[in-house]
């Protein structure tokens, strides 16, 4: 059963690509702000043997995409058709020539004012994330209670800071402060990476001071993933000014992150300092208690919303509990997966056949290498200190190990090109490619290389103490 269960999963998803699926599920794991923002305006040209084709409509929107959101959507694409195994973003000719028309539209007609409308489109508060159907365990339950007491009274802690790792809850939080505040306070809730699309806009459109009042004006300043402002000067000085513009006239700023205050990279001392000085809380990895609520809840949910009543084994239950421990987000797709293997062969999966449906997933919650250990193990293999390893020297000696350190850190971990660059010394995401695509092309002609990567990877993948 389990070879034919296998054969049907692989069938599944070698169809062709369907671009409207992967567009729903684009939106689902990314959030709505960023499917908005940029991955909606991603077009699907053509489908090919181990590729696919897409395109968008300027060169700064494929650099965008390309350094923080190709490596998922690829994944999900592979969900469709796993011969695929890359993307290529080319720019829309004809899209960039209707960007030049509209450009000069705007100059011509200097009363426009494209903000406001620009920003009541992405300001949209997710009435299906509140706190009635936020699920509260002991890892969250002090972000809920910071959270809910917001919105009884404005400015009791002021900045609000939540802090956690990927799918752990935050932007549902975010969500129910605005959900509650919407009717009667002015609410602005924005992405980071929106904050910064709307400020290079205005900057280019000469609309500065109409940016400047329209978040200045504003009761309640919501602002999700606030460390993808890393790095961009212009930017943070601006929503400093912001900042404390809004803490003077008695505004509320809530703000969420991946990781404390005084651990965010690239980010001005000052503006950490300031996040700091209001209440900070994070969010611990769910436990198993939590899991399991998790679970049983958004088993029911779904069965509702799918007219459907599958009654899922008690064993599969505590399964998924004890084995996905990543995130909140990956036990709900577990999940997901589970009840549509249901809908599909029209009977609920034994334990077996779980294994098998979630056997990515559960790979990828063992897999606990970090960079510090890929790093560490490589030198040691290739007989180089880590100071030379992560220096800009360019000597062979060093350049290869170096790349293969790369290398090894994009396969094994779920880090994003910025995140790779950053723990090498600060290396453009272009340079991380660039050492991925060299590595990969050399293994094929250089057979010693191919051998050294996979007793590095067999080391850092089964040997907890490094030894080589």
């Amino acid at each position: 059963m389990n070879n034919n269960l296998s054969k049907n999963i692989t069938k599944i998803s070698q169809e062709k690509i369907d671009w409207v699926e992967v567009q729903v599920r684009m939106k689902n794991n990314f959030g709505n702000d960023i499917f908005e923002s940029w991955l909606k305006k991603i077009i699907f040209v053509e489908e090919f043997k181990n590729y696919v084709l897409l395109s968008v409509s300027t060169r700064f929107i494929r650099d965008w995409i390309t350094s923080r959101y190709l490596d998922e959507i690829l994944r999900i694409i592979k969900e469709f058709n796993k011969n695929i195994s890359r993307i290529e973003l080319k720019i829309n000719e004809t899209n960039t020539e209707n960007n030049k028309e509209n450009k000069s539209f705007i100059k011509k007609n200097e009363n426009i004012s494209f903000i406001k409308d620009s920003f009541l489109q992405y300001n949209r508060i997710d009435q299906n994330k509140n706190f009635d159907n936020f699920i509260v365990g002991q890892s969250n339950k002090l972000a809920y209670e910071a959270s809910k007491k917001v919105t009884q009274h404005l400015t009791h802690y002021n900045p609000l800071y939540i802090y956690g790792g990927v799918g752990m809850g935050k932007t549902h939080l975010l969500n129910s402060i605005g959900f509650i505040l919407k009717n009667n306070k002015k609410i602005m809730f924005i992405s980071a990476e929106r904050f910064m699309y709307q400020f290079v806009k205005s900057i280019k459109s000469n609309e500065m001071v109409k940016f400047k009042d329209y978040f200045r004006n504003t009761e309640v300043l919501i602002v999700d993933d606030i460390q993808f402002m890393n790095g961009k000067e212009a930017m943070q000085e601006e929503f400093f000014h912001t900042f404390n513009a809004l803490i003077e006239k008695g505004s509320q700023i809530i703000v969420s992150a991946d990781r404390a205050p005084n651990k965010l990279s690239r980010i001005q001392e000052r503006i950490k300092s300031r996040f700091s000085g209001g209440l900070v809380i994070d969010i611990q990895k769910p436990d198993f208690e939590l899991r399991y609520k998790i679970v049983t809840t958004k088993i029911e949910e779904l069965n509702i919303l799918n007219a459907s009543q599958f009654k899922i084994p008690e064993e599969v239950k505590n399964f998924i509990s004890t084995e996905i421990k990543t995130s909140i987000r990956e036990i709900v797709g577990a999940i997901n997966r589970v009840l549509s293997f249901s809908r599909i062969y029209n009977k609920v999966p034994n334990l077996s056949e779980v294994k098998i449906i979630l056997k990515d997933l559960l790979n990828l919650s063992e897999n606990n290498v970090t960079i510090d250990q890929i790093q560490s193990l490589v030198c040691k293999f290739f007989k180089i200190s880590k100071n030379e390893m992560l220096s800009s020297r360019r000597s062979r000696y060093l350049v290869r190990p170096r790349q293969t350190a790369i290398y090894l850190t994009k396969i094994l971990t779920s880090k994003s090109l910025p995140e790779i660059g950053r723990e090498f010394s600060n290396r453009d995401h272009t340079t991380i490619i660039h050492s991925v695509k060299t590595i990969e092309k050399l293994k094929k002609i250089d057979l010693e290389l191919n051998a050294n990567i996979d007793t590095l990877k067999n080391k850092i993948l089964y040997n907890k103490n490094n030894e080589i």
